[in-house]
């Protein structure tokens, strides 16, 4: 097996990457999709310089998808078909994501990937995320919430760490995982890392209905 993860620079693609190592199962590289205007990971918002920094401090090449903002559906298919097709053409086999319990997410990409060449791995599926989290965190994941969804949980936990403080205070209604889009995550640290990331926060700015903690690697 030679697996291709899928990375979004947050909690749950580094904790697959932790679990898989755990098991044994070569992960070979990263692919994360990036905004090409902003140069931030999609849906996070995070710096790819920080999504960049991730990669080398898991010791894995990364690989990205850039995309126009907005992005139709269909040219967001066919530029990471043509991601798949390289991915196949360099020897991997397996892709692998972070999804914990969403099976139409789940189903979009195993229909997705009939076919090209990759098989799609799910090491997370179906863990219950309360207890999910709170391995994380005790496993020594460390992370900073880069994006809130405002709808479903209050704007102030935006820049807040992961940690069992944040995960006392949430919403009832709030996925301890963020699973249903309440808030996405930065890693910064972990047993995936060979070392931490020093990341910052220096904002906190609204776009399209969100609220995004902006983050910034520390001058070294």
């Amino acid at each position: 097996m030679k697996v291709l993860l899928s990375w979004s620079s947050g909690k749950d693609s580094a904790w697959t990457l932790h679990v898989l190592r755990n098991e044994g199962i070569r992960v070979a590289g990263l692919l994360c999709s990036i905004n090409a205007e902003a140069r931030r990971a999609s849906m996070h918002g995070v710096r790819e310089e920080i999504v960049r920094a991730q990669a080398d401090a898991a010791g894995l090449p990364l690989q990205t998808v850039a995309l126009p903002y907005p992005c139709p559906n269909e040219i967001y298919e066919k530029r990471m078909a043509e991601a798949v097709a390289r991915a196949c053409g360099d020897g991997f086999t397996h892709v692998a994501f972070g999804d914990l319990f969403l099976a139409d997410v789940r189903r979009y990409r195993e229909e997705r990937m009939k076919g090209s060449g990759l098989t799609p791995l799910f090491p997370l599926w179906g863990r219950p995320t309360t207890t999910l989290a709170r391995e994380m965190v005790a496993g020594g994941l460390r992370a900073r919430v880069a994006c809130v969804d405002p709808r479903t949980m209050p704007r102030e936990f935006a820049g807040a760490e992961f940690d069992e403080a944040l995960l006392a205070h949430l919403p009832s209604a709030v996925d301890p995982c963020g699973e249903r889009g309440e808030f996405h995550t930065c890693v910064t640290a972990g047993p995936m890392f060979s070392r931490p990331l020093d990341v910052r926060p220096v904002d906190i700015v609204e776009r399209d209905g969100f609220v995004f903690c902006d983050l910034i690697s520390a001058p070294v």
